[in-house]
């Protein structure tokens, strides 16, 4: 029962969360100034064209009519009225077939349904397929990156903590506090320009380039890994310094526990207890923060892709709000605010899980 409300308290955590951030982007830009029915049609339309489309948007509605509305539309569970289509809630016929009716009263009904983010003003498509087109990139790129940063990481924590007080170990931390600090779109200009521009005859490396590319005959779609190593490898390297420094931090506090002073008066080798015994013990903040260091990395990856043309939902975000494409934007900040809330919320509940220490409730 304590476990029980303790993940029930967390979600409805994350749902507020979700909800405020929500809110927040909605207030913003209705803020900004700009007509989206105008946006929508082009600035060369008449009047009452763009009055017909700002009916059809619901901006003739007050802004807190307009709110609740987006709300609905946004919910995976929602009310409409499918019989009258200028009601206030309004079941949009495109979604018909792909949602499922859960309760019908009269006129109205509840319906389970994938959330509707609305329509993009330049391309006319649903936000909902232009984000389910590129978001699997970003999530490559998130992942390709969280194992470079995990692999590397714990391998040079290890070198550092059993060469504790060397040459190399003081280079490494110098290295991590570093990597701490570059922020990911400087990193991005600055490993660019070193190893694509600089370096691009010896390393081979492209400067922009997306996970598939089109043959010079423009026939055949051909998988081209290499353009994923230099956004990932931007990417990673500030949960690398993280890891870097919390595998040696916590390497060391176990070698001084009195279990390995025990095994080593046994006669056990050096790498036996590192890797059987000491190791096994000091992954636990590891593990946390490679848990979290996966949700930060939504935020990060929206410069990365831009600088390295990786069109992934960071990309179309950038060329979203350069062409002021508000249901595309708001789309893609909605999205990695849930799988941002999401991950968090499934990290706490591992780390309750693997670390008795936390009580839950």
């Amino acid at each position: 029962m304590p476990a029980l409300k303790y993940v029930l308290r967390k979600l409805l955590y994350t749902l507020l969360i979700i909800w405020g951030v929500i809110s927040l982007i909605f207030a913003l830009f209705n803020l900004i100034p700009g007509d989206p029915a105008r946006m929508a049609l082009g600035q060369r339309t008449d009047s009452a064209s763009i009055a017909a489309v700002r009916k059809d948007l619901g901006l003739d509605k007050p802004l807190w009519t307009q709110y609740g509305k987006y709300l609905n539309d946004i919910a995976p569970i929602s009310l409409h009225n499918i019989s009258n289509k200028s009601s206030y809630f309004y079941y949009d016929s495109s979604l018909y077939g792909k949602g499922v009716m859960l309760l019908k009263i009269s006129n109205h009904a509840l319906i389970l349904k994938y959330p509707y983010l609305r329509r993009s003003y330049q391309s006319q498509k649903t936000v909902t397929s232009i984000i389910s087109s590129t978001i699997i990139n970003t999530l490559i790129l998130a992942v390709a990156a969280m194992l470079f940063a995990t692999v590397i990481g714990i391998l040079l924590g290890i070198l550092a903590a059993v060469t504790k007080g060397t040459l190399f170990d003081k280079s490494l931390l110098v290295f991590s506090a570093l990597g701490m600090s570059l922020p990911s779109f400087f990193a991005a200009i600055l490993f660019g320009w070193l190893f694509a521009y600089v370096l691009g005859n010896y390393t081979g490396l492209n400067l922009t380039g997306n996970l598939w590319e089109v043959d010079s005959y423009g026939e055949h779609v051909r998988l081209c890994l290499k353009n994923l190593i230099l956004p990932a490898f931007t990417l990673g390297i500030r949960p690398l310094s993280v890891i870097v420094q919390l595998t040696r931090g916590s390497l060391l506090d176990t070698l001084s526990s009195d279990y390995i002073r025990t095994a080593k008066a046994k006669g056990l080798k050096f790498g036996t207890i590192i890797w059987k015994h000491a190791l096994r013990n000091s992954l636990n903040p590891v593990v946390t923060a490679i848990s979290g260091w996966l949700a930060s990395l939504m935020a990060g990856v929206i410069f990365v892709e831009y600088i390295f043309g990786w069109k992934g939902l960071g990309y179309v975000m950038i060329t979203a709000l350069n062409s002021y494409d508000v249901p595309l934007v708001v789309g893609c900040v909605v999205t990695i605010a849930v799988i941002f809330s999401i991950i968090n919320l499934l990290v706490d509940i591992s780390y309750s899980i693997l670390d008795p220490r936390v009580r839950m409730v």
